[in-house]
């Protein structure tokens, strides 16, 4: 760490985690920068006492990213105020911006215009970039739930979070209604078809009223192509469950727990019913998406929400044998965005070049993985593949960890962290 962060508990962790890699110096080393390279890199507090988490190399805030990135240090936060400060400096800042727009992915530090682009949609001064996905209202829901649980503070559970959650309910509830109630558009001129929606930014046409609440793009910032995106909603079945916690517990609020379950259930069941088909040679899975007509779209993508990080997330199906034909599916070449190579084998995604496998969905697959020599595994492959930067990146080639793609990306050096943290007996309580 610089003088600027000289953290106890994080100097704490760095010693036991040393202790307990004393095999392996090379993960110790990538850890400590790792670990080190989001709060000394991206964390900006606010004269308002929120925080600021620019994504790496793009300078906005990503709802999710901000979420992963900082999520490693829920740990160091139970045994540190100032760090737990930080966190929920953050909470805070995400569901103002919901609150400023519940549609919108990424948002700027002030009032002052900036944009990825000029998009044809509803932008505001404060809005980066205004593509909706239900995973960007998931993680606001999980970090705030995860400060409660891991240091006990609820000071971020406020009138401004329930506005805020009241807002997330009612649009998954609209979204469930694409077709005929939503007030969404995004279109973007000149650019690849995964940047911009089709039907003058509406979407491809989904069926409504199945459960499932519609997301115009994936995690990855990618336009989905079946507007009902399974893993997202495996993920807000579960941020729901969260809230109806929150609302009860925190709250005690009977109404506002009864609507959380109830919008819970019907998600679950428009999962389990219409997200799952039957395939020649794995049996029965969950697709990656899906439009509620019978098309599917049989992938996992490397960004989180993914089919891949299902169990991670904290989501339990019907069936336990479609999990586990889906985790084989997604992780054989039958999934269209897993690369096998001479430097490793993994998950991608259509955002970057073909055969680039994401850091990402490595470390996924440890923290997924049951036994602690197969995360010991993938740690090491994590670390041999930085392309002697002793950082993570976003995507690398399978043949050539050399060519890599974002130099500077936090999410993927937090999960990196995380996945030692797993390893060296650290876990977030849920």
């Amino acid at each position: 760490m610089d003088s600027k962060h000289q953290y106890r508990s994080i100097e704490k962790i760095f010693q036991l985690v040393e202790e307990k890699l004393k095999d392996e110096p090379k993960l110790f080393e990538m850890f400590k920068n790792c670990y080190a390279n989001t709060l000394n890199t991206t964390v900006k507090r606010m004269s308002d006492g929120t925080t600021y988490v620019i994504t790496g190399d793009i300078p906005a805030m990503w709802l999710r990213d901000s979420t992963a990135q900082l999520r490693p240090y829920l740990v160091a936060a139970k045994e540190e105020e100032e760090i737990a400060d930080i966190l929920i400096g953050l909470s805070k800042r995400q569901f103002s911006c919901i609150l400023l727009d519940a549609y919108a992915n990424a948002f700027n530090e002030q009032d002052n215009g900036n944009c990825w682009e000029h998009d044809e949609t509803e932008m505001n001064g404060w809005v980066w970039e205004r593509k909706y996905e239900v995973d960007s209202l998931c993680y606001p829901l999980q970090l705030a739930y995860l400060i409660w649980k891991n240091t006990g503070r609820t000071e971020h559970l406020d009138e401004a979070f329930r506005a805020g959650a009241e807002k997330i309910m009612e649009v998954f509830r609209t979204e469930q209604y694409h077709e005929e109630k939503s007030p969404y558009r995004f279109i973007r001129r000149n650019t690849y078809f995964k940047d911009t929606l089709s039907r003058e930014g509406k979407g491809a046409l989904v069926k409504s009223g199945i459960g499932m609440t519609w997301s115009g793009f994936r995690p990855s910032d990618d336009a989905c192509v079946y507007g009902y995106l399974v893993p997202s909603n495996m993920f807000a079945v579960v941020v729901l469950g969260y809230l109806e916690e929150i609302a009860d517990e925190i709250f005690h609020d009977r109404e506002l727990k009864k609507a959380a379950n109830a919008l819970k259930i019907e998600i679950y069941e428009g999962i389990e019913s219409y997200g799952i088909t039957r395939t020649g040679e794995f049996g029965e899975v969950y697709a990656y998406e899906t439009d509620g007509y019978g098309q599917y779209n049989l992938m996992d993508d490397a960004n989180v929400p993914s089919l891949l990080s299902m169990e991670y997330l904290g989501y339990k199906g019907k069936s336990r044998e479609v999990a586990e034909n889906t985790r084989r599916f997604i992780l054989s070449e039958a999934n269209p965005y897993f690369y096998v190579g001479k430097k490793a084998a993994g998950i991608g995604s259509s955002h970057t070049p073909t055969k680039y496998i994401w850091h990402i969905a490595l470390a996924m697959e440890g923290l997924t993985e049951k036994s602690k020599e197969k995360k010991l595994e993938a740690l090491r492959l994590l670390a041999e593949t930085s392309g002697g930067t002793g950082l993570m990146h976003e995507g690398f080639h399978a043949d050539d960890d050399a060519r890599y793609t974002r130099e500077w990306f936090s999410w993927a050096n937090a999960m990196f962290s995380e996945l030692v943290l797993d390893y060296c007996g650290y876990h977030v309580k849920y």
